[in-house]
Formats: C-alpha cells, structure tokens, sequence
C-alpha cells in the first residue's frame, strides 16, 4: 500500500509539523452538512418538477416514466457535475417538439439512443472548450425558437385539453381543430379550465393568508386541486397510467438512416446545449440580483456546465429518460427559495426518486387533461411579449419572426436555420445601409455620415465630400461606431487636400465611445482618445506655426501661441460643444430631476481653488452630491473678524442651516500656493487684496510655530518641507475655526453634523485622512477598511 503514495524527497532544511500518533487531523473530522436553505428550496423545486415532467411526457409522446427518471438524473447527475451550482436541469418544455419529432420517426428505443449520442456531443464540445461560443447566437434567434416551440406544443396540448387527440404538425393540429372543437369532450374541458383557473389565480390571492399560501407553487395546486375535484365528482377521464418499472423500456441501438440519425443527434444536442448555456448565464444574473448570495456561489462556468449537462443525458437515455437541458422555471423557483448551493439541485432529484417508488398511487390519479393543461400554459408562456418589446427595440423582430415560423411550419433545426439566415442577412444590410447626405448651412457646409462607414460606403462618400468647394469651412459628422481602414484614408487624404487649399476641417461623432482611429504618438503625449482631460495634454500649441492633425476623428488646429486672441476661446467653445455632444444626453435626465426637486447635498466641501484639485474626481461624486466652496488656500475666516467678505461664513450658515449637510470637509492639498505665500510673506508690506484675505491664514503659521503643539504626520511620516507641515497644519486650524461658528457649534451639539480634515496629495494622486490622537496628528491613507470601520 505504501509503495502506491508518493513521498516527498527528505529536505534537513525543511520544517514538517507533524501530529501524535492516532490523532485527528487539525480542525476536527468535516462533516457533510446541508444548509436549511438549500432543503426548503429542494422542497419547492420538486413540487415544481415533479407535475412539469409528467406533463412534458406526456407531451411527447414518451413513457411517462420517462420524465422522471430525467428530472432525477438532471437533479443527481447534472446537478453535482454541472457548472452551474444553482441551475435545475431535467426534462424541459423546449425539447418538447424535437423528442415528440424523433419518438415518432424512430421509435422510443432510438430515441434514447441518440439522447446518448447528443450526450457524448456535449461531452466533446465541452473538453474542446467551445461553450461560450453558444452565446455567440443571437437572442432573437433562442427566443424565436422557444416561441415556436411553444407554440406547437400550445396547440398540441390544446386537443388533449378538449378531450381529444393530437396531431403530428402545428397544421395538421390547426386544420383538425374545427372538428376537435364540435366534438369536444366536457369532462376533459372542466378539468383543464379548473387547472388553468388555478393557475391564474394561485399566485394573485391577496393578503396575509395570501403570502403564506403563494409558497405553495401553484403547478402542484393546480394538479393536485383539478384531480381531487375529479375524483370527487367522479369524471371518468384518462388518467396517468405508470407501468411497472420492469417493463420500462431503455436504450437500444439506433436504428435509421444515418444521415437522418446525425441530424437528429446535431439537433438534440443544440436545443440541449443552447438552453442550458443560456440558463447558465440566466442564473448569473439572478444570483447577482440576490443580497449576499454572489459571495457564496460562483459564476458559472459554462464548459464544465456542457460537461455536465452531456453526463446526464447520457445517462438519462441509457435509463431510458427523456433528454435533459437547464430549466428556467424549475431554476428561477430554486434561486428565489433561497437555495446556496448544489445541494437543493440533487436533493431535489432524490425526492423526485422516492416519489417514482412510493407515489404511484397518488400519481395515477391524475387527469390527463390536467397535466396537458399545465404543459399548454408553459407552451403559451414561452411566447414571451418581454422578448418581443426587446428585439422590436433592436430592429431584430424580422430574425424573431422567421425562426418562430419556421419552426412552427418546418421544425426545429429548420427554423433555427433559417433564423440564422436571416441575421446575416439583417447583419449585412445594417453594414452597408450608410446614409451619407451633404448640406450647406451659413456658409458652412455639413457632410452627415449615418451608419457604418465601410469600403462599401466609399464611392458615395467620395462624392458627396467633392460636393464640397475649394477653401470652404467643413464639419463632417460621423454618426456610427465603426470606420475601417479604406474610408478612413479616404477621409484622411481629403481632409489634408482641403486643408491645404485653405479649407478649414471639423470631424465629429455625434455618440460618446465613437472611435475612428488609434491617433498617431505625440510627444510627451500618454493620453488616449477616452481620457476625460486629454486636452491639458495632448491639444496644447506644440509650435508657432498652426498646424491641423487628424486625432481620433476630430480636427484640432494648433492655434498660434503669437495670437493674443481666441485661443482660449476656442478651447472653451469645443469644450462645451463636447459637453453637450457628448455627456448632456447622459446627465439631462438626472439634472432635471435636481431641477424640479432642488439640491440636497449630504456634504460640504470647503477646499483650495487650484486648478489640479478635481473634487468630483476625488470624492467620486456627481451633480448634487456635494456642496463646494473654494478659496485661495481653504480658509475659514474666524467669525467677529473684519473680513470684509462674508462668503464663506454664508455659505456655512446655508449649508448647515438650510441644506442641513450632515458633515462638513476641510481639504488642503500639497504645494499649496497660499501657503508658500504665507512662509515667504514679510510684515509691513503692501496691503494687497491677496494679502488681506491671507491673513485668515495667520493662525495656522502661530500653530505651527508653537513648540508646544506636535506637528502633523502623514501617513506615519514626517512632513518634507515647511510647505508640506503648513499645509497640514491648516487643515487643522481652520477645522477649529469652523467649530466658532453658531451653527456648526449647534450642529455638533446636537450630533447632526461631523466634521473632517482631508489632506489631498496631488504628485502621488493619494487621499488623507485626519485622526486626532493622544500622541497629536495624524494624516492616514484612505483604504477599503475604512468603509466598514
């Protein structure tokens, strides 16, 4: 036995910590334990499937015993192995149409068969780690598919609903209906409307009772109430009929054409794998929805999901169960019960096996009517009008409403074909419907590009940029997301031939992230197209002499630093034309809000005026958030003083009293120019106004002088100049002179108002914050921790 353990190689330097003989390891024996959560929402995740998979049986044609042995192996098998810990696989309403195609070309036996094959597709689709490449279908496509099978087996289930029988196709069921419809049976229809009512009706009962009640899934109370309703009138109608499970039928070898049997394998395995990917990333979302739940359950990984999805359906066709794929009902159950792990998928599946053992009885008691009625009603909700709003809202209703039909009228591998067809095709229309118009307006002449600027589009652009006369003033607007390499050239040579003949050049997007081109390197130039402030550095004159450079889509002229006029101006109006280009149609909304509500501010922020001090960016705040003063310096004139500006002291009063701000900041920054100022200041000078409003300033040069107060530390160490130490100093001082003030004194008083001192380096883009202590005064960095402290 030991010769079969590795052994690690004997290292003297090496430290082993071992244990006594016989005893357990650290920590005591693990045991396995399943949370209450995970047993409540089993519970409920059973009551859901264990109807769902008969009448999906049902559905198809299939031993009914077949459904069950799915849901049990999709809990067991899918759920343990599976990528997915919260997604519920089985039998789903999707694979109705495919499985009731196949039983009926090849027989129950071949069926399971190639339920095998499309597992061992999976199988080798997952270890080639092709998963997410299932994603790459487009919604309209899934969606499509889903509404068409729900459709056929809405009208399949609805002949069984009337008492009578199904037909092959959805015409075939159309044409037949008239008659089924004259000749319909009312025992079947009384239970069906009875279960459909409860349906309805189950999940909308009010009140308290209500809200218990609701926890009871209402597929079970429909089934349960329609059978007891017809056991106690005493309907004679079909019931649920499960042979002795010797007699279930399994897998056995594929009989058929082949070509028809690959078919049939590539099929089930789509429908299987697209469904269950889709749930995965499903699942994703509403355990992101779920308060503390993303923390204990792990994104899904969707290979290992195909992995395990081809596990179970092998096994479920080898013991002769239905094909299995991710459900989104029996899933969305399990998610809002509160479920936290795999566990509440596989205990359901247990339950689902002890029910196939011991409730046969109770099983057989159930209408047929009933369980087509509740198969009938998924059919229905699987035609979803959210999906419909939502491909309408993307211009893909045409995609949508192929697959649907072709499904209906063809089948399922069809109609997905066909959907597939059909997005390409809307795919390259979208790509070469490019609008391009050109119109003269003042004087100045517009070319409007709408659409995706592609080879395609070149000749029309072309034409309509020699539209444009010689030496004209030029704004070419991109309307699109994407320009490749051949109109960018195009566009490029253009634009310097006009230049060059005295034309004047402006290239803009009319939508934010519109990329055009990757702008050439400039020097000492590290920003890029998206940095927010790039214009500091990159658009600044370089030369003497105007120059216009083609720079992510947008002509800039190099104004002449020997021009006393319009530079600025010029900055200023593209600046503002950025603004209402570009982040106007995201912040409009939120600032009419703030108009019609007022402001209500939370802080007041009372910093320096220097320029590189960004308090948006550093507090990571937006419009309304903060109240702002700023001032040479951060001063807070001491009240009582003859300050001759009352500015600060109102903004104060207004922020407390009115706004009622519950904390006010105090935020210095490093190489501050009022305080360098201040150090080199000699007495008896000239009484400038710069020097009149510095002397609010004075206080923090006596603290800082005083030998018996400690200096101010940042972040454990000492100040690096003089500049640095009053800096921080200030910080503080003018924190006691806020204290001064009525209303921050009475605001602190009564515990509605803090106060802090922030010190913002801006050489190390680092933010500090100000601890009082024993030992004097400290500036820490702020981290993570300090949310939670």
């Amino acid at each position: 036995m030991s010769a079969c353990v590795p052994t690690r190689a004997a290292d003297p330097n090496r430290t082993e910590r071992t244990h006594p003989p016989h005893s357990p390891p650290p920590g005591g024996p693990r045991r396995f334990r399943i949370a209450g959560a995970d047993v409540s929402a089993s519970i409920a995740v059973f009551l859901i499937a264990l109807p769902l998979s008969l009448g999906i049986a049902l559905a198809t044609g299939a031993p009914l015993q077949a459904g069950l042995v799915a849901a049990a192996v999709g809990g067991l098998v899918a759920g343990r192995l599976g990528g997915s810990p919260l997604q519920v696989s089985g039998p789903a309403a999707g694979l109705t149409v495919v499985t009731a195609d196949l039983i009926q070309r090849y027989g129950w036996r071949t069926t399971c068969a190639i339920t095998v094959l499309a597992g061992l597709a999976q199988l080798g689709l997952g270890c080639l780690r092709v998963a997410r490449g299932a994603l790459a279908v487009s919604p309209a496509i899934v969606h499509g598919m889903l509404a068409g099978i729900g459709v056929t087996i809405a009208v399949a289930q609805l002949h069984i609903v009337l008492g009578g029988t199904p037909q092959s196709s959805v015409p075939d069921n159309l044409r037949a209906l008239p008659a089924q419809l004259a000749d319909m049976g009312l025992a079947a229809v009384s239970v069906s409307a009875l279960t459909l009512a409860l349906l309805l009706l189950w999940p909308r009962l009010p009140g308290r009772a209500g809200r218990l009640l609701r926890k009871v899934p209402a597929a079970l109370v429909a089934v349960a109430g329609a059978s007891v309703a017809a056991a106690l009138v005493g309907l004679r109608l079909p019931k649920v009929d499960l042979p002795s499970w010797s007699n279930h039928a399994l897998a056995g070898l594929p009989e058929g054409p082949v070509l028809g049997l690959v078919a049939a394998v590539l099929t089930t395995t789509l429908v299987c794998s697209v469904q269950s990917l889709l749930g995965a990333v499903a699942v994703d979302k509403l355990v992101a929805g779920r308060p503390g739940l993303p923390a204990r359950v792990r994104r899904s990984d969707l290979d290992r999901e195909l992995l395990g999805q081809g596990a179970a359906n092998i096994v479920s066709g080898s013991l002769g169960g239905l094909p299995i794929a991710g459900v989104a009902v029996r899933t969305s159950a399990n998610v809002h019960a509160g479920a936290v792990s795999r566990n509440s998928t596989m205990l359901h599946g247990v339950l689902v096996v002890i029910a196939a053992l011991l409730m046969v009885p109770l099983l057989e008691l159930i209408p047929l009517a009933s369980l087509a009625a509740l198969v009938m009603a998924v059919g229905i909700q699987m035609v979803s009008l959210h999906h419909i709003r939502t491909v309408t809202r993307h211009r893909e209703v045409w995609v949508y409403a192929v697959t649907t039909l072709g499904v209906v009228s063809l089948g399922v591998l069809q109609g997905v074909a066909l959907g597939i067809a059909m997005a390409v095709g809307v795919a390259l229309h979208r790509l070469t419907r490019t609008r391009i118009t050109h119109e003269e307006t003042e004087g100045v002449h517009h070319v409007h590009v709408r659409g995706q600027l592609t080879f395609l589009a070149v000749p029309r652009l072309s034409r309509a940029l020699h539209l444009v006369p010689h030496g004209a003033d030029t704004v070419v607007e991109l309307d699109g997301s994407f320009m490749d390499h051949a109109a960018y050239e195009t566009l490029q040579d253009w634009q310097k031939t006009h230049t060059a003949q005295g034309g004047t050049v402006e290239i803009t997007g009319r939508h934010p992230g519109t990329r055009i081109s990757e702008p050439q390197a400039v020097t000492g130039c590290r920003c890029r197209p998206w940095t927010p402030w790039r214009n500091h550095q990159c658009d600044r004159p370089q030369s003497a002499s105007p120059s216009r450079s083609f720079r992510g889509g947008t002509d800039r002229t190099e104004p002449d630093p020997t021009d006393t006029g319009g530079a600025s101006g010029h900055e200023l109006v593209r600046g503002i034309s950025a603004f209402q280009r570009n982040t106007a149609p995201l912040v409009r909304s939120e600032l009419a809000r703030l108009a019609r509500e007022g402001q209500r501010p939370s802080q007041l922020f009372l910093t320096c005026a220097d320029s590189r001090l960004v308090t948006s960016m550093i507090t990571s705040s937006g419009p309304g958030d903060l109240f702002v003063v700023r001032n040479v310096g951060n001063l807070v004139p001491r009240p009582g003083e003859e300050s001759g500006d009352d500015s600060v002291a109102a903004a104060i009063e207004y922020a407390v009293d009115v706004l009622r701000v519950r904390s006010i900041t105090v935020c210095g920054h490093s190489g501050c120019g009022a305080m360098q100022a201040l150090l080199s200041s000699e007495p008896g000078g000239a009484q400038t106004p710069l020097r009149r409003w510095l002397r609010h300033g004075l206080p923090s040069l006596e603290r800082m002088a005083d030998d018996s107060l400690p200096w101010g530390s940042l972040a454990g160490r000492a100040p690096e100049d003089a500049v640095e130490q009053l800096c921080l100093t200030n910080v503080v001082q003018q924190l006691e002179h806020l204290r001064a003030h009525d209303s921050v004194a009475r605001a602190l008083h009564e515990g509605t108002l803090e106060l802090h001192g922030m010190y913002f380096h801006v050489g190390e883009a680092e933010a500090y914050l100000l601890t009082e202590t024993d030992d004097g005064v400290v500036f820490d960095r702020v981290r993570e921790a300090d949310l939670t402290a």
